[in-house]
């Protein structure tokens, strides 16, 4: 039967008034940190603001049932909440707004978010795991909207998954899955795809989720009619409240955000849901106001009518729960008892501003005092060189009448003075080069630091194992390689699990995890919808709360679903809490040579391009892709491991030490040694150049075949320049467009380590077609390189060099 009841204690009526006063003052204190944040930010102080005020009341009663080991997943409107589950103070929250690069001051990013954007800290200073059941987490915002959902669906899975997972180290982070993640979002961005397909998969997986909508009427501009299909969002989402008896749908609760007990009541009920029935709640806080607008850049009086302006101001939370409280009044044994009358509120009103602002003059202070240093360090050796030189002279002059001074003026005044006096040797001079490059290092590493992880366990730190072969050693399919290598992963990781369409019953499509969820359950090897956004946000959400989630995405076309997270969200984690937090979720899919414009794109570049912070791994064969598994598991980095469509069927030897050999992350392979021209290419492709260079020994033309095998990293120990400065000829063959993949092959070969200066031929790049390729083999033929492609060009590069020796055909 459906519970309908929560657990309730009893409280003395003093314990009861301390408690609303306190959060009375708490909502008050938040109030004023965002009307001064925006003060800040109009005064110049700052870059930009965005805040959350008018949302205190709700946020205050969800923090009243999130405890340790409890995540959130949510957006930039909960400053309230991170204050009252301890994660931000007065002080930490101006230091944001300020961009202080300290992370003692600024503990959620050091300054490299926006404010508003808010995280704790779930690793120690080596990389280790802190133990994540002892605090409150809060799993790094991100500002594009909706974005946090997909990672919410993971948070809140893990929970489920730690009722039946256990492993060394486990009890860090779950107590037998007894944790709730709470997501938040706004109303607006319920519009978004990624909010249903998140709400669609927590309902049908049944995890442990609230998540609450807090409703202003508005999407910046726009309101609510033109959002949505129903003004009312409970009303909306009727569709998806459970029946009793059935295990399908979510619990959905309406309330008001102006209503201080109904929302005690809301959350609590939520969470009894959530925490012992493992249900998914749905809070629909309507009539949020928003007094100041969406943030620093307008005003929404140019919006708002009148009436909507007024009706805000007298449904302000904080005014509603201030005449709540005086006018509370209880008879208890003959005697009248009060809460505080309306002085005693005011002069709370009035030490929360104090409060404020002292906490936002230390904040100012602490994060001017390192640009004052480096001022003090800088200027008087600059005024010294710049006697003679009337140029330098005017830059003084600008960089003193700078209102507010930040390190870049310092450090265009410090290079422009580098600059000019380049013929200059003099002491100060050399001083002043000293300074330069002991201030850069410092910066260097405080906004550009931790995109990968820094740890013992980084990737490039992993010991290579070579894979061992014996007389006995079978020859069988690729596909019976990758399996047999995840059954061996699967057995001595506990912690690891892999999810996908099609991944669970049979194995995935091409059964290279076959026979695996019936030998490890399917808790840990199995199907979901299709919905790869949340597939990799169910990635993201695990490896969060220290799982290791392989999340399959079918197909590497497929993969343009996911990409927003990928790019925006776990891409950036660890950068953006600078090393803070981590997610080493593994994304496995297949790709290149397959059927049709859907099934055999290659859009690498995009990828790469935007998943920096991400290791993208190309391997030519399953048993590199198995080496790669082996080698991850082992790191604590995130991934994209794209296998090999055509590899499944064709015949590999099988390494007798499955699970144990690794392939190194960042290190090329040559294939096949020559002399005349280097050819470079990874993945699938590798199979058409290695035919295409048996051709052209037989031309007289002596190719080296270089497999990349990972792109980011790509080449570490710059053996591909090894290469060309043997062959002094460059030639690049890659599957994707023109201008794709293989630009930033020739970027990084050319200019990062310098090969241009061996080539005595231009370098020269076969890409397939700019359309995506035809269907059949066909349309393979005439859309991607072909070996006769790779041969005829290459040869008629050669051509060029000789004429004679090369005639044209």
């Amino acid at each position: 039967m459906q519970a309908t009841y929560i657990e309730t204690q009893n409280v003395t009526f003093l314990d009861f008034k301390k408690q609303i006063l306190e959060d009375y003052k708490l909502g008050r204190i938040s109030r004023e940190m965002s009307y001064l944040a925006r003060r800040e930010v109009l005064t110049g102080k700052a870059k930009f603001g965005i805040v959350g005020d008018g949302k205190e009341l709700p946020q205050i009663a969800m923090a009243k049932v999130f405890r340790n080991g409890d995540f959130r997943s949510g957006y930039y409107r909960d400053q309230t909440f991170a204050m009252a589950v301890g994660a931000l103070t007065v002080e930490s929250f101006f230091a944001q707004l300020y961009a202080d690069t300290s992370v003692e001051r600024e503990p959620a990013s050091a300054g490299r978010q926006m404010n508003g954007h808010f995280a704790t800290r779930s690793l120690n200073e080596d990389g280790t795991w802190k133990d994540l059941t002892k605090i409150k987490n809060i799993s790094s915002d991100i500002s594009p909207t909706a974005g946090q959902m997909p990672r919410l669906l993971g948070l809140a899975q893990a929970s489920k998954v730690y009722k039946s997972v256990k492993f060394s180290g486990s009890e860090k982070f779950s107590i037998n899955g007894n944790e709730v993640a709470f997501g938040t979002i706004g109303d607006a961005s319920t519009a978004e795809g990624h909010f249903w397909e998140t709400l669609n998969a927590a309902c049908a997986l049944q995890v442990p989720m609230i998540l609450s909508i807090w409703d202003d009427g508005y999407g910046i501009s726009v309101p609510t009619h033109n959002q949505r299909a129903k003004e009312d969002m409970a009303e909306m989402l009727s569709g998806f409240q459970r029946k009793q008896g059935k295990t399908e749908g979510c619990e959905i609760i309406k309330v008001k955000a102006w209503d201080y007990p109904a929302l005690l009541d809301a959350y609590a009920r939520a969470e009894h849901f959530a925490r012992v029935e493992s249900v998914p709640v749905v809070i629909h806080v309507e009539e949020v106001t928003q007094p100041q607008g969406h943030s620093t850049s307008g005003s929404h009086e140019r919006y708002k009518s009148e009436e909507r302006l007024q009706w805000e101001t007298e449904h302000d939370g904080l005014l509603k729960f201030k005449q709540w409280i005086a006018e509370y009044s209880i008879e208890i044994e003959g005697e009248r008892h009060t809460i505080a009358t309306w002085e005693e509120l005011d002069e709370m009103d009035k030490e929360a501003k104090k409060f404020v602002k002292e906490g936002q003059k230390k904040s100012w202070e602490d994060y001017r005092a390192s640009i004052d240093e480096m001022r003090k360090l800088t200027l008087p050796l600059v005024e010294v060189l710049s006697v003679d030189i009337p140029e330098l002279k005017k830059e003084i002059y600008k960089f003193k009448t700078v209102i507010s001074l930040g390190k870049k003026d310092v450090f265009h005044l410090v290079r422009k003075t580098l600059l000019w006096t380049r013929n200059i040797n003099s002491e100060e001079r050399n001083q002043l080069k000293d300074i330069y490059k002991n201030l850069f290092e410092i910066e260097e590493e405080n906004y550009s630091s931790h995109l990968y992880s820094e740890s013992n366990w980084k990737v490039t730190k992993i010991k290579e194992v070579k894979p061992i072969y014996s007389d006995h050693s079978e020859v069988v399919d690729g596909r019976v390689v990758i399996r047999n290598n995840f059954d061996k992963i699967f057995e001595k990781y506990p912690e690891a699990l892999v999810f996908g369409e099609d991944a669970g019953n049979i194995g995935d499509v091409n059964q290279g995890l076959e026979g695996l969820q019936e030998k490890y359950g399917s808790v840990r090897i199995s199907d979901t919808g299709i919905r790869e956004a949340t597939i990799l946000g169910q990635g993201i959400g695990l490896a969060m709360r220290g799982l290791r989630p392989i999340a399959e995405i079918q197909y590497l076309d497929y993969i343009l679903y996911c990409l927003q997270g990928l790019s925006d969200d776990l891409a950036t984690v660890h950068y953006r809490t600078k090393g803070g937090q981590k997610a080493p979720v593994i994304v496995r899919t297949r790709g290149h040579r397959l059927e049709g414009i859907w099934h055999s794109g290659s859009p690498m570049a995009g990828i790469i391009n935007l998943v920096k912070g991400v290791n993208v791994l190309v391997p030519r064969d399953l048993t590199r892709a198995a080496g790669f598994y082996n080698t991850l598991f082992q790191s604590d980095e995130p991934a994209i491991v794209v296998e090999t469509l055509n590899g499944y069927r064709l015949k590999e030897k099988q390494p007798d030490n499955l699970g144990e050999f690794t392939v190194p992350i960042g290190k090329i392979e040559v294939t096949k040694e020559g002399s005349d021209v280097t050819l470079v290419t990874y993945g699938s492709t590798w199979r058409i150049v290695t035919e295409a260079a048996e051709e052209l020994e037989k031309l007289g033309i002596s190719a080296e075949v270089i497999d990349v095998q990972s792109l980011i990293p790509f080449d570490l120990e710059h053996e591909i320049l090894e290469s060309v400065k043997k062959t002094n000829r460059l030639v690049v063959i890659d599957e994707d467009v023109e201008g794709g993949t293989s630009a930033f092959i020739l970027q990084q070969i050319l200019e990062k380590q310098g090969a241009f200066k061996y080539l005595d031929s231009s370098p020269l790049s076969i890409a397939a077609k700019n359309h995506r390729p035809a269907y059949a083999s066909d349309g393979d033929y005439f859309s991607k390189p072909s070996v006769d492609d790779v041969v005829e060009k290459v040869y008629l590069l050669f051509h060029e060099v000789n004429p004679n020796k090369f005639p044209k055909f």
